[in-house]
């Protein structure tokens, strides 16, 4: 098998064209989510969406354009309830993402039951993936790229102490709110290939990883980016050689660099 055969398939370049951008998105975005304790908005997120997206094909809509502004309206619901801190993070994405997939479940099943098209934003499917995809995805990884090389120190200002950032001029509330848009439509986009119920590890793997060797908020995303990189390639076209899902191969493939990531930080602290 050569990286000839694995190109000359034009669902699996778009996969690797999305796949790709939506990684930087995720490993970007997910540094900062990860040092908040919110790592895992991206999976209470992608289950709104599943429940989003089986609305709109019972009823026959686009699925995105009911999807993106349902995604985005709950992360910002969710930011909004842990500002308050009436409820716990983990404990409004709980909340929120169980009954947005219940919802969508429901729906299904008293229409026409579970249908290929739900199943494959359950799990994800790289057939899906379509020319619109990889544009989207295009735009969605250069405005994050673009978020972060301009606004990298106020985004590490916020991200580790939010009260002296505040204090000192910086509109923490407009960066906050820019994260949580951004993450909503990235766990949007990325769904579709990876499902709702792994998009989450493509946030939540390469920062944990990361942060087994590295010690800075700069190493630490440059890093968290390389490893999200070199990860999804590999666990792709792992799943492409030995015809395993993409979804999992990839979560597989991000396991194993955690582990290594750890022996070696333990041996290294010795």
């Amino acid at each position: 098998m050569h990286i000839s055969d694995f190109l000359s398939y034009p669902f699996m370049v778009n996969a690797l064209i999305v796949g790709l951008l939506v990684s930087v998105c995720c490993a970007l975005l997910g540094v900062s989510l990860v040092l908040r304790r919110f790592s895992m908005i991206g999976d209470g997120l992608s289950h709104v969406g599943f429940g989003a997206l089986a609305i709109a094909t019972v009823a026959g809509v686009a699925p995105l354009t009911v999807a993106v502004p349902v995604v985005v309206l709950s992360a910002f619901i969710l930011l909004r309830i842990s500002e308050r801190g009436r409820i716990g993070g983990d404990a409004a994405i709980a909340l929120i993402s169980t009954s947005a997939l219940a919802i969508g479940v429901m729906a299904v099943s008293m229409n026409s039951g579970i249908n290929t098209d739900i199943s494959n934003y359950m799990f994800g499917s790289i057939l899906a993936l379509s020319r619109s995809d990889v544009i989207l995805s295009v735009v969605l990884a250069v405005i994050v790229l673009l978020f972060f090389l301009f606004f990298y120190h106020r985004i590490f200002a916020v991200t580790f102490d939010e009260t002296f950032a505040r204090a000192t001029g910086v509109k923490a509330g407009l960066y906050n709110t820019l994260t949580a848009m951004f993450t909503a439509l990235t766990v949007v986009l990325g769904m579709r290939m990876m499902g709702a119920l792994l998009i989450s590890a493509l946030i939540i793997f390469p920062p944990l990883t990361a942060m087994r060797i590295c010690r800075t908020f700069r190493t630490v995303t440059v890093c968290s980016l390389l490893l999200s990189l070199f990860s999804f390639t590999a666990g792709l076209f792992l799943s492409f050689l030995y015809g395993t899902p993409a979804g999992a191969g990839i979560v597989v493939t991000d396991l194993v660099f955690f582990l290594l990531f750890s022996i070696a930080g333990a041996i290294r602290r010795k």
